[in-house]
């Protein structure tokens, strides 16, 4: 049922397309008539042929062209006039022509019609009784005539012999004259439909053969436009005669500049690096043979373009050579695919730093010497200091940005001296080829870390981080480049542990301190665990009254082979292995339990690292150990350093919020020593500022600038409201000193050492509160212990004595008696080693000494005798 549906479909498409052929339907999608009108014209402008035909054979047969007495033959000779003269102009109109085909056709047949109707009509009726009629051969001659003229459009023939049949009929035309014109109006119409199945045939190949040239012609278009690729085609000179629009476009030219040019012009030369396509297309153009895909670079192009290029020789049916045609495709965004994957396998892609690939790939071919011997090359190791800070309070992408930044200032700095690299993280190598001096390398290690630790801006926010240095050599420290990374990253490791921001040259015995660093950071896990850590308090004064009014609490690890193990040394291991924050936390909570036991207002202060600031969960842990112990939130004195305002921020600002209104003090710790801003001293709530010990000791010592920096720092406390603490007092004249300074509250030993949480019971019981200072009277230079025997002249006599211990400004004899107070010496330390001295004390056989003048023990000058004459 199906199939016969489809066959049914298929004959009336079919029946539909003859008529079309016919010209006397609206054309349909297979068959296209619009050339039927193209014969109308032709016709129309050969008609005047059969008008003048006409005409003649009238004249011929002696038909009048009037007659007064039958009104008939001038009516029909002037309607043959009328039609015959628009068949000649009315298809030539401009009206006409834009008639659709079928419509002019419907229009042509009418008027062929009547031309041949009113012809017959003007010659009059025709007799074929006896001899054959003159007048049916002249419309038989006039209707082959037009025919002739009518071609292959025999439809018009039948209309024309219709007009005759017509006219025959109205004349009352015997049989054999009705039936020629029947019999020549079958054939007329079988020939016609013939014809019209052959256009149609001819018409709907012609239609296919269009769609598949203007289908190739628009995929061949869409694939130029698409920039994907082009075509080009060239004469047998090898000159070009066409090039797709969208390659002149791409070399900024147009068509017309680029046709007869040789196609080689607008190719590079090849080369060896970078391929040799220019010659083997010239080869192939020369040899007239086919080619396929080859890489060639555009010669006219202006930024550097690759293509790809192929092509045919083009011959004709006799074997003739006419040229070339073929495509090419672009090939530029793959090579530079190709080379930003290159870029990406040996940068770093957000530093665009070599990364840990080429930097191992270079340092192996720069330790790679001729003849199996190493060559001389120098590596550092570069490590950020407080760099994770960032990360943790500012987030990832500022993290990035700041990474950035610090690459382009180590670039800068390095510039073409060495390879510049990231390791990873917040970690840099630079490569340096030979063996600088040490004084290139210090002067290069000193300018890196001056650069990076210069503030930084990220998203609006100010940034101050540092950078610690390892350095090997090869083939010195290594010959292999594993071991000089290993040798470059145990120098980075003791810069850091010597105080970051510094740098450091590899040594043999550093291998023992990172064992030992090592061990020691498993041994510190295992007493947090374990529980033996402790806290001893020192004492914090008030320097009107001398009563006690807190202790800071302090770490001590007593380590059960090594002893005592400073906090300088174990604070660090803790804050790099992440220890600092459970430390802490103990601490904190330790302390607060200890001093709940305390008088009631004594504070207790416990030290916050940086880290331990970091972190949002501190307030909770503040009042967590508060609340465990009981003790008032007043009581609690933390002590900040100004190494949290690295990331001055808003999370800054909200945690000195949020621990405030817990009701703690805050105090601002190690005042001076680290990135002081007074900017931050008007923004921070802190209740308490203390002045770092470095500036305590030896303040009394004459002319000391230490003195002048302390009364500032308490001027500046003072007009903002704040207390102040002087750390690391020792002697009576620092003690003096610092009260006639100002400062509120005293800390060191010159009150006492700090004591373990029982002995501060006893302490607070025994004497209720109130210390009385001890120690040295007065404060002195460094001194070095040594025994050396000298010779001491005064007055012309010459005396042997020893010295136990010397410093810049004065010494200790022993052998002397009894020397009297004031009394000038000149002493010989050595030869032409004399320097003059002023007894400021004796006691038996030893007297201490003052020199006249400074001196450094290392370089002592011979001062001449008679000073002490």
């Amino acid at each position: 049922m199906t199939s016969l549906r489809a066959n049914l479909a298929e004959l009336h498409t079919r029946r539909t397309d003859l008529v079309a052929a016919l010209g006397l339907a609206e054309s349909g999608a297979a068959v296209d008539a619009s050339w039927i009108s193209g014969t109308f014209v032709h016709i129309a402008r050969l008609w005047p042929l059969v008008l003048l035909g006409k005409l003649c054979i009238t004249a011929l047969l002696h038909v009048p062209f009037y007659d007064e007495g039958n009104v008939g033959h001038a009516v029909a000779l002037a309607a043959m006039l009328l039609v015959d003269g628009i068949a000649i102009v009315v298809p030539r109109g401009a009206r006409f022509q834009l008639l659709r085909p079928h419509h002019q056709k419907w229009l042509m047949l009418p008027m062929v019609l009547l031309s041949g109707l009113s012809f017959s009509l003007m010659l009059g009726p025709s007799l074929i009784a006896g001899e054959p009629s003159r007048n049916l051969a002249a419309e038989m001659a006039v209707a082959l005539m037009a025919v002739s003229i009518f071609g292959d459009r025999r439809l018009l023939g039948v209309s024309y012999f219709c007009g005759l049949l017509i006219a025959s009929i109205l004349h009352r035309g015997d049989f054999a004259q009705v039936g020629l014109l029947i019999s020549c109006i079958a054939a007329m119409l079988v020939a016609a439909l013939r014809q019209a199945h052959a256009d149609m045939n001819r018409a709907i190949a012609f239609h296919q053969r269009d769609l598949r040239a203007q289908r190739s012609d628009r995929l061949l278009h869409d694939y130029e436009q698409s920039g994907r690729g082009w075509f080009w085609e060239t004469d047998r000179h090898g000159c070009i005669v066409y090039i797709s629009d969208t390659l002149a476009r791409t070399l900024g030219l147009g068509n017309d500049a680029l046709i007869g040019r040789p196609i080689t012009e607008i190719i590079r030369p090849g080369d060896r690096q970078d391929g040799d396509g220019e010659r083997t297309l010239g080869f192939h153009l020369s040899a007239r043979t086919g080619f396929a895909e080859i890489p060639v670079r555009a010669a006219m192009a202006k930024d550097d373009r690759w293509w790809s290029i192929s092509g045919q020789p083009v011959f004709n049916e006799f074997g003739q050579f006419h040229g070339f045609r073929g495509s090419g495709t672009d090939l530029t965004e793959m090579r530079r695919s190709q080379a930003e994957v290159t870029r990406l396998a040996q940068y770093d892609s957000l530093t665009g730093l070599a990364n840990r690939v080429q930097m191992m790939r270079s340092l192996e071919q720069a330790v790679a010497g001729k003849n199996g011997q190493p060559r001389d090359c120098t590596l550092m190791m570069l490590d950020l200091d407080r760099f994770k800070i960032v990360n943790d309070t500012l987030g990832h992408p500022a993290g990035d940005a700041l990474l950035r930044q610090v690459s382009e200032r180590i670039r800068r700095v390095v510039g073409n001296k060495g390879l510049v690299g990231r390791q990873g993280g917040d970690e840099f190598k630079i490569l340096l080829p030979g063996r600088p001096d040490k004084i290139t390398l210090d002067h290069l290690a000193r300018a890196i870390i001056t650069d990076v630790s210069q503030p930084y801006t990220v998203e609006g926010t100010a940034v101050v981080i540092g950078v610690s240095i390892g350095i090997s050599f090869c083939p010195q420290d290594g010959v292999t480049a594993e071991e000089l990374i290993r040798n470059a990253d145990l120098a980075l490791y003791a810069a850091k542990g010597d105080g970051r921001g510094i740098y450091r040259f590899y040594s043999p015995e550093m291998h023992a301190d990172a064992e030992d660093r090592r061990q020691l950071e498993e041994d510190l896990r295992k007493a947090l665990v374990e529980n033996a850590l402790h806290l001893v308090y020192q004492p914090v004064v008030s320097s009107r009254t001398e009563q006690i009014t807190g202790y800071e609490a302090l770490l001590r690890w007593q380590h059960p082979v090594r002893g005592l193990i400073s906090p300088t040394l174990f604070i660090p291991i803790a804050e790099e292995s992440g220890l600092i924050g459970p430390i802490g936390e103990w601490v904190l909570r330790t302390a607060c339990r200890d001093a709940a036991q305390w008088a009631d207002g004594v504070r207790v202060a416990v030290n916050v690292s940086p880290i331990q600031f970091a972190n949002h969960g501190l307030p909770s842990i503040v009042m967590n150990a508060l609340a465990a112990s009981g003790l008032a939130a007043q009581r609690l004195e933390l002590e900040i350093t100004e190494s949290v305002f690295l990331n001055d921020d808003d999370g800054t600002d909200s945690m000195f919020s949020r621990l405030k209104g817990i009701g703690v003090r805050l105090a601002l710790d190690d005042f001076g020593t680290g990135y002081s801003s007074l900017g931050y001293l008007k923004k921070a709530p802190f209740d308490k500022i203390k002045i770092d010990q470095s500036f305590v000791r030896g303040a009394a010592i004459k002319g000391s600038p230490n003195s002048a920096i302390i009364k500032a720092i308490v001027s500046l406390a003072e007009a903002l409201g704040m207390d102040t603490t002087a750390e690391g007092a020792e002697t009576q004249d620092e003690l003096a000193l610092i009260r006639n300074l100002g400062c509120s509250h005293i800390q060191g030993y010159v009150y006492g050492r700090p004591l373990p949480a029982a002995d501060v019971l006893v302490q607070q019981h025994r004497h209720g509160g109130v210390v009385a200072p001890q120690g040295f009277q007065s404060s002195r230079t460094e001194r070095k212990t040594m025994l050396r025997t000298v010779a001491v002249h005064h007055d012309g006599h010459v005396y042997t004595g020893r010295i136990r211990n010397i410093s810049a400004t004065g010494a200790q004899l022993e052998g002397l008696w009894n020397v009297p107070e004031g009394t000038l010496f000149a002493i010989e330390l050595g030869d032409n080693q004399t320097v003059n001295a002023i007894a400021r004390w004796s006691k038996d056989d030893r007297l201490g000494v003052e020199f006249v003048q400074a001196i450094n023990p290392s370089t002592l000058r011979a001062v001449p005798r008679s000073m002490a004459s």
